[in-house]
């Protein structure tokens, strides 16, 4: 039998309940993994509360992120072999896959051998941070070496992981925290600035950052109030993309964006997950990142399987800085 966790109605985190079920069989082009780790992401809150783009189908599954070793390979899998340790990219619907178990198929699409350097829980953590940033940065933005990246929601998985995609592209991260509590957190992940939007004058910080000339790039989960601010401190031409929403409603002051011709954009990482040329360069360029030191996932706190519930209340509370990871 596989410890699964399901959701029978959208919800708040007690909706969520560990269940007993048959260990299944992997068909044509899975593989089914013993899950030793498992990333915990804001996209299942929303998916689990009946507010994610894709609506759940009962008994729902949850969960984008897991790393184990496998255990079983269907029919025509070559790829993989019974015992190669793996991690998973969200290259799938919810309501197909769901890695919120001790065991779980996977597509062999979204299957990726990780690198021997890493723990299970750093595996866990790393591709739908690192993807996103990877998908906003270089494929969307096309950020090049000097710009200034802004990066609301800096104390996050996917905040840590742009701070450290900027730096590795020559580009310079400037880091939104509602408060200095985290300051020092952020600036040891390589934060070039870090501002407390509810302490600072966020608009003239980031005058004097540029020297007057202004944000190149935003990559913003949160909106609200500050996403104003960030239009009016914008230089000519820049690209701000929204890829969350995890703040209050957003109004966008219309004379910035057309004196100045800004982009307002999606930065969607399944863009690339769902593009296999594009995942296999992604994985590859993190992959680099990863060998060489210069990316780096933060574990914020673990729970066991039990937890699932507890989990995702420390999800919410937005207490956590980094990844959350749930061990069966």
């Amino acid at each position: 039998m596989a410890k699964v966790v399901q959701f029978n109605a959208v919800g708040g985190p007690e909706q969520l309940k560990l269940h007993e079920l048959e260990v299944p069989e992997p068909g044509p082009g899975e593989v089914r993994i013993k899950i030793k780790a498992i990333g915990v992401n804001r996209a299942e809150s929303l998916f689990r509360s009946g507010t994610y783009f894709e609506q759940p189908a009962f008994p729902a599954k949850n969960g984008y992120e897991g790393a184990g070793i496998i255990d079983a390979v269907g029919p025509g899998v070559t790829e993989f072999s019974v015992g190669d340790a793996v991690s998973v990219a969200p290259a799938f619907s919810l309501n197909d896959y769901g890695f919120y178990a001790d065991t779980a198929l996977a597509p062999v699409g979204a299957v990726i051998k990780h690198p021997a350097t890493l723990s299970f829980d750093e595996a866990a953590a790393v591709w739908m941070a690192y993807l996103t940033a990877y998908d906003a940065l270089l494929d969307t933005a096309k950020v090049v070496a000097g710009e200034f990246v802004v990066i609301p929601a800096a104390s996050s998985s996917v905040g840590i992981a742009t701070i450290q995609v900027a730096n590795m592209i020559g580009a310079v991260p400037i880091a939104l925290t509602r408060t200095s509590a985290k300051r020092e957190q952020i600036e040891a992940v390589g934060a070039g600035h870090v501002i407390a939007t509810e302490e600072e004058d966020v608009e003239e910080r980031l005058h004097a950052i540029t020297g007057g000339k202004g944000i190149q790039v935003v990559l913003d989960p949160v909106g609200g109030p500050t996403f104003a601010k960030l239009l009016h401190a914008a230089a000519p031409r820049a690209r701000f993309m929204l890829y969350g929403t995890i703040g209050e409603p957003t109004v966008v002051p219309h004379f910035p964006v057309f004196t100045k011709g800004l982009v307002i954009t999606g930065a969607l990482l399944f863009n690339t997950t769902f593009d296999a040329a594009k995942l296999q360069s992604g994985v590859e360029w993190i992959t680099k990142g990863l060998a060489s030191g210069a990316l780096k996932p933060v574990i914020a706190k673990t729970f066991p399987l039990e937890q699932i519930v507890e989990a995702h209340q420390y999800l919410e509370s937005n207490q956590q800085f980094g990844k959350i990871i749930v061990r069966p």
